[in-house]
């Protein structure tokens, strides 16, 4: 196989090599690094055990620190320009829903950040939120790199104009499991989560969940953690109660 057929088929292992990754770090940020280094590091798994040349740590994590609130900074002030009737509960809470996890790893996934990622841990080992923090990896980088400028108009392009409908977003849950508790404490329903280890197929370690309200068992549920089996059994609990819920 030729250096040419490996570069199309092995993209991960060659992105960094001849230029082609400056060449694919162009197309997603709409503009030429002028520090390529800036973006290796987002796309440095900690696994690699990588130090820069103070002997410092270097991966992703610090530039997901950076790019978390550079994405908070701007969503805010967009939210502030457009939504001049909001009060403070509301922006905060409508901020909350674009920048949540979910809609952070949906943004790393369509641009298939993954593929660049430099780890010893295989792809299929990492959990969902890895697409959400390499994208704010990205999106620190892009500030180092062209300052807020760039970065706001980055911000602008790819999560503001492509996935921020207000009023779609007025009426998404972000917690089914908040929600719940809120309905419970209202209308005075006792409610508890009983979670136990659970082995699922292949030895996987998974947590299991049942929910009950006024001492009946109304959902249960199985994940990778604690926190999504309770967020999905509640999501389950919350249809089985949608209509008096959403006219509490």
């Amino acid at each position: 196989m030729t250096a040419f057929f490996k570069k199309i088929f092995f993209k991960s292992r060659s992105l960094k090599e001849d230029g082609i990754f400056f060449i694919e770090i162009e197309k997603i940020v709409g503009f030429k690094p002028k520090n390529i280094e800036n973006f290796q590091k987002v796309f440095t798994h900690r696994s690699m055990n990588k130090l820069d040349s103070k002997g410092n740590p270097l991966s992703y994590e610090r530039l997901e620190f950076l790019g978390d609130a550079m994405l908070s900074s701007v969503i805010a002030a967009h939210l502030f320009k457009e939504v001049p009737s909001g009060d403070e509960g509301y922006l905060t809470k409508m901020r909350s829903k674009i920048v949540s996890r979910e809609h952070l790893n949906e943004l790393g996934k369509d641009l298939n950040l993954i593929q660049f990622l430099e780890s010893k841990i295989t792809a299929q080992n990492f959990g969902e939120n890895i697409h959400g923090n390499i994208f704010e990896a990205l999106v620190g980088a892009i500030y180092l790199d062209g300052g807020f400028q760039m970065c706001e108009k980055f911000i602008h392009q790819k999560v503001i104009k492509l996935y921020v409908d207000i009023p779609r977003l007025e009426g998404k849950v972000i917690s089914y499991k908040s929600l719940l508790i809120e309905w419970c404490q209202k209308e005075k329903k006792t409610f508890h989560y009983d979670v136990f280890e659970d082995n699922g197929i292949g030895g996987e370690r998974l947590f299991g969940v049942k929910l009950s309200i006024d001492d009946k068992i109304i959902a249960k549920a199985r994940a990778t953690s604690k926190k999504k089996a309770e967020e999905k059994a509640s999501q389950r609990a919350y249809f089985a109660f949608q209509k008096s819920i959403d006219n509490k």
